[in-house]
């Protein structure tokens, strides 16, 4: 394909994906012209069965060899997001397009809106299906791992130049209702073709768009329209219901409000949703539980390996109100013997990651219970992944994990399929610096399991699976155990 071709494939692949019209045709091609700074066009047809992906690389191709972008993955992201903000339409048409869409149903609003997202390439599709998924069965049910290698990691031109980018402070974060349309900068992604969805929660304006980086289906965040810290609060678990009434076909959580178990941006209020079912909506009530005054709101332990209280019942207001008793008794809790802290020198470390969602005719909420305390012994967190697993996953543990979705490094890549070569050639592991922290691991497994050059792959995936359903044991305030779970029922009784 030369440069004239790629436009006019890019052009028919907008209309065929209904991002833009037949009328819109001339006036599309001529914003391509614009931003390649081309005065002229060469009719030339296009290539119909072309993917975007090589589309946008002809065309990225053309913008470095005459001088328009850099060869950087950064400078190529905001390069083709400033291209592709050619094919979208203002954010009136859309949100136009998707009220009305929501006048025959939500599912079919959200339908609407999810293809804009992924064939604007807002979600670059093309990365995220290199991203290494598998299932693991454990006691808990079948947990999802992801191996995450679609975020590009930043060249060092990119990072020499965002040290003496200008610092600034526009948009705030990149949760703000200004990255709508945004050119971006190296130290911040381009956003040119990225629409976002008002909708009212709590009786304030927020938004509703898509992760970039989907980590299951329709990933969702709702973000608060005001650049406001994150708080978990019976206040909270109601905004949760209000998206999940507007779009009851959704799940919708929150990241903890603190540090460690919190998420990665707790300076600006938002929670994750989508449509899936995560292994934790799966599991089951193992212990029923009952709260004075609240006879007409189920609750339950979740047979889960972090501390999990289930509330269900056909009254929001009624959730919520005990979600906040729950909520108050956890922020104020202290039991040395379970070593669970309310705080230590007058810093908190007791909160909740709230998730809700519609089963049937009731409603439900989930109260994951957190605590960041830290000690010598465990430096990045009591309830956080040991160093003993660091080999597999160190980062915090936030709502999308606690809900049973591993989202792990996409160095395990590379460093599975060299421990492999090593433990099939019976090569010494810790010479290799890169897979030397694996050794102690890579041990057990061949002791116990003959790994053959057909199964080592399996087993590693199974391993690695095993390692994370561990992990959230660790995050479990309360332990899986007989005592564990004296000490949960001790909780519960002392709420009032």
């Amino acid at each position: 394909m030369n440069i004239y071709e790629a436009i006019s494939s890019l052009v028919f692949f907008g209309e065929k994906e209904g991002l833009i019209e037949k009328e819109d045709e001339i006036y599309t091609r001529n914003q391509i012209l614009t931003v390649l700074s081309l005065t002229s066009f060469e009719d030339a047809k296009p290539k119909e069965d072309a993917e975007l992906e090589e589309i946008l690389s002809v065309i990225l191709q053309y913008a470095e060899e005459n001088g328009l972008c850099e060869n950087s993955v950064v400078y190529r992201d905001l390069f083709d997001t400033k291209v592709m903000g050619t094919l979208v339409a203002r954010p009136s048409d859309i949100i136009s397009e998707f009220r009305k869409r929501y006048s025959v149903s939500p599912e079919d609003a959200t339908a609407y809106y999810y293809h804009l997202s992924r064939k604007s390439n807002y979600i670059r599709e093309y990365r995220i299906k290199n991203d290494i998924k598998w299932v693991t069965k454990t006691d808990y049910g079948d947990i999802d791992i992801t191996v995450n290698l679609s975020k590009p990691e930043k060249d060092p031109k990119a990072i020499a130049a965002a040290l003496k980018c200008k610092q600034s402070s526009y948009p705030k974060c990149q949760l703000c209702k200004e990255n709508e349309g945004y050119a971006g900068r190296v130290n911040h992604p381009a956003r040119e073709n990225h629409r976002i969805i008002p909708v009212t929660i709590g009786g304030s304006q927020w938004y509703f768009q898509y992760s970039p980086y989907v980590y299951y289906n329709e990933h969702c965040i709702v973000f608060n329209g005001e650049h406001t810290p994150m708080k978990i609060d019976e206040g909270a678990f109601l905004k949760l219901f209000d998206f999940v009434k507007q779009f009851p076909h959704y799940f919708v959580g929150s990241n903890a409000d603190l540090p460690i178990v919190g998420g990665s941006i707790l300076t600006h209020e938002h929670f994750q949703g989508g449509n899936y079912t995560f292994a934790m909506a799966k599991a089951p009530i193992e212990t029923k539980l009952s709260f004075d005054g609240f006879e007409d709101v189920s609750a339950g332990i979740v047979k889960w390996p972090m501390s999990v209280i289930r509330l269900s019942g056909k009254d929001t207001k009624r959730i919520c109100s005990l979600g906040g008793k729950i909520l108050t008794s956890w922020r104020n809790y202290t039991d040395e013997d379970a070593f669970i802290f309310a705080n230590t020198d007058g810093i908190p470390h007791n909160t909740i990651t709230p998730i809700a969602r519609k089963r049937g005719e009731n409603f439900e909420l989930d109260l994951v219970l957190r605590n960041n305390i830290t000690t010598k012994q465990y430096p990045d967190g009591v309830y956080h992944p040991h160093p003993e697993y660091h080999h597999i996953k160190k980062e915090n543990i936030g709502l999308i994990e606690v809900m049973g979705l591993a989202v792990l490094p996409a160095r395990l890549k590379t460093e599975m399929e060299l421990l492999k070569e090593a433990m099939l050639s019976g090569a010494d592991i810790e010479k290799d610096e890169r897979i030397a922290k694996h050794k102690a691991w890579a041990e057990m497994i061949k002791n116990k399991y003959s790994v053959t050059k057909e199964n080592c792959d399996d087993i590693l995936k199974h391993e690695i699976g095993v390692v994370f359903a561990a992990i959230l044991e660790q995050c479990g305030v309360f332990a899986r155990t007989e005592k564990g779970k004296e000490q949960f029922l001790k909780f519960v009784d002392s709420v009032k």
